[in-house]
């Protein structure tokens, strides 16, 4: 019973959309309603409101550390704290308060790895940012800091089952990245700090 609570605790935890949520506090638009439709913190920067973008980005990283947290901080089994971080991230792909339709998780996924691990979450994150500050693309970073997080969970902790679910986070990662990926492949994805494609800049 205790488990069963914390797994749909999690759930219900991830489900908080701090996009939607902060955007309305702000008085800006639904990030539903405009850019790409993604309640994250990348499109609510698009709003010109860095620190809602800001705030968006912590809220949706910190629901998904305290969800694992709560659960290690219980002294839950390693196999139930790893099915709340699921749980978690599942909620905030798949929100049971916004019609099953959320986010793309890269702050959730990021929270929940620096729970399990905070040099697993560091590693992930230094990827991530590393290859923002290369290409300027956040769906890209996003989906390399993806491929490597299971080699690093690998790398520090050996095969097992803690690596599986890492493993599994990347892959549901990756799915909800799917439009963006067929955007790279035809070179149509916005960055930051660059012109859309076929535009040219002025001269």
């Amino acid at each position: 019973m205790n488990e069963a609570f914390f797994l749909l605790g999690a759930y219900l935890l991830g489900s908080v959309s701090f996009g939607i949520l902060v955007s309305k506090a702000f008085g800006l638009p639904d990030p539903r309603t405009h850019g790409s439709g993604n309640p994250g913190a990348t499109n609510v920067l698009r709003s010109g409101k860095k620190i809602a973008a800001l705030l968006t980005l912590l809220g949706d990283a910190a629901k998904g550390w305290l969800a694992v947290w709560l659960a290690q901080h219980y002294g839950l089994g390693d196999e139930v704290v790893y099915g709340v971080a699921i749980a978690a991230f599942f909620g905030h792909l798949y929100p049971v308060y916004y019609g099953f339709k959320g986010g793309k998780g890269v702050a959730t996924a990021a929270g929940i790895l620096l729970a399990l691990s905070p040099w697993l979450g560091l590693s992930v994150l230094a990827t991530w940012i590393l290859a923002f500050f290369m290409w300027r693309i956040s769906s890209l970073a996003a989906l390399i800091a993806a491929g490597f997080a299971p080699v690093y969970a690998a790398a520090f902790f050996g095969f097992g089952l803690k690596v599986v679910v890492v493993l599994l986070l990347s892959l549901m990662l990756v799915w909800r990245h799917k439009s963006n990926i067929k955007k790279l492949l035809a070179g149509e994805e916005a960055g930051f700090g660059k012109p859309k494609a076929g535009h040219q800049p002025p001269q």
